[in-house]
């Protein structure tokens, strides 16, 4: 009986991936529309803190961005940086054609805390109807303000662009594939009408939909502000839209260390613990395969998990294949082997550290 419903379970798991696959392989997603004319202006907001040694990557792409500089402003807010962050951007942004301020932000604003307070501030210093929202350690593609705008509608609150993890060791593209290939899943299901998330390091929000939420200060604080900030703006009767598409991939730099990856990925939960609870559910049945794997190979066999093994490293392969290909890159499929012992000592660690009382440190804070 015990395999029965292991086997069971394994089955419905390989379903659901196939399924996914072909979803994602076969539905073309949000398509682009015509830009509005005339093109309007729009605002670029930034929250940095301590980041003198990646913004003038970020700030650099910024500055070669297709889109006319005049009607582009650029804010930065600096979270009480204690390195060089500010004079980092302004060096960097020395004889920019459109406009750029570096705002010091020393108050807090309402119920906003961290990244999020920065953006409560930037918000209200933007003089445009279109909040575009990066980080600091992203370099965003020079077509981005195009691909995201072409998603754009009035009933839109928010259109989330496509990021990708990169970098010269071979940890840096295991984050990558694994990271790639999530966002690969989580298209589908938001394709299939379900909001799962948004990435607050390559989003559109606009100025309606955000003033219609109250903004960040009116939001009760969480350590995943872009999800908080999305899931409002759909409870406020605003659409979405998410955009797998290469005119909108962005570079994010990748964590250097297993601990930071830690860091990053139990932040990230915490916005997954606030999905309801069937998509928590699938989630949890999604990252069990791990434990359901341990368990046949002592109920069948080591032979039995290995061939099981292999079954979910081809049908992966073919998925990896088909999210690399639509973001206009080539997948890495030589990775795969390596990727799932990446993904056995991700997953146990990260269950690990959840379960234990732990607080956490992001961008030089503590939180529990």
């Amino acid at each position: 009986m015990p395999l029965l419903l292991l086997t069971v379970l394994l089955v419905g798991w390989f379903l659901i991936l196939a399924a996914s696959t072909t979803l994602f392989a076969t539905r073309p997603g949000s398509q682009p529309k015509p830009l509005p004319e005339p093109l309007p202006r729009i605002s670029i907001l930034i929250a940095a803190r301590n980041e003198e040694a990646t913004l003038a990557r970020c700030l650099t792409a910024i500055r070669q961005l297709s889109y006319p500089a005049h009607l582009l402003e650029v804010l930065l807010g600096d979270d009480a940086s204690t390195d060089a962050t500010s004079a980092v951007a302004a060096r960097t942004m020395q004889g920019f054609a459109g406009s750029f301020q570096v705002l010091q932000i020393e108050e807090t604003l309402g119920l906003a805390r961290g990244k999020a307070n920065v953006l409560a501030h930037l918000t209200r210093a933007a003089s445009s109807n279109y909040f575009f929202i990066t980080d600091a350690d992203i370099a965003v593609p020079s077509t981005w303000i195009q691909g995201l705008l072409a998603h754009a509608a009035p009933s839109v609150g928010t259109v989330t662009g496509l990021t990708l993890v990169d970098g010269p060791r071979l940890f840096d593209k295991l984050q990558g594939l694994d990271w790639l290939m999530s966002l690969g899943l989580v298209q589908v299901v938001s394709d299939l009408g379900r909001p799962v998330t948004a990435m607050g390091n390559n989003m559109l929000v606009t100025r309606a939909a955000y003033e219609a939420i109250g903004g960040y200060e009116a939001l009760p604080f969480s350590v995943t502000e872009d999800y908080a900030l999305f899931q409002a703006t759909i409870q406020q009767g605003f659409d979405y839209r998410i955009i797998f598409r290469p005119e909108v991939l962005a570079i994010s730099l990748p964590m250097r260390t297993l601990g930071n990856l830690l860091q990053q990925r139990r932040r990230w939960m915490r916005g997954l613990e606030s999905l309801p609870w069937n998509l928590r559910g699938g989630v949890l049945y999604y990252t069990g395969f791990y434990p359901m794997l341990l368990v046949l190979a002592w109920l069948a066999g080591p032979g039995v998990a290995g061939l099981v093994l292999a079954g979910k490293m081809l049908l992966q392969g073919m998925l990896a294949y088909f999210c690399y290909r639509r973001a206009g890159r080539r997948a890495p499929l030589w990775l795969m082997p390596l990727a799932e012992l990446y993904n056995f000592i991700l997953t146990l660690t990260l269950t690990t550290y959840r379960l234990l009382p732990l607080s956490f440190q992001w961008k030089g804070r503590q939180y529990k």
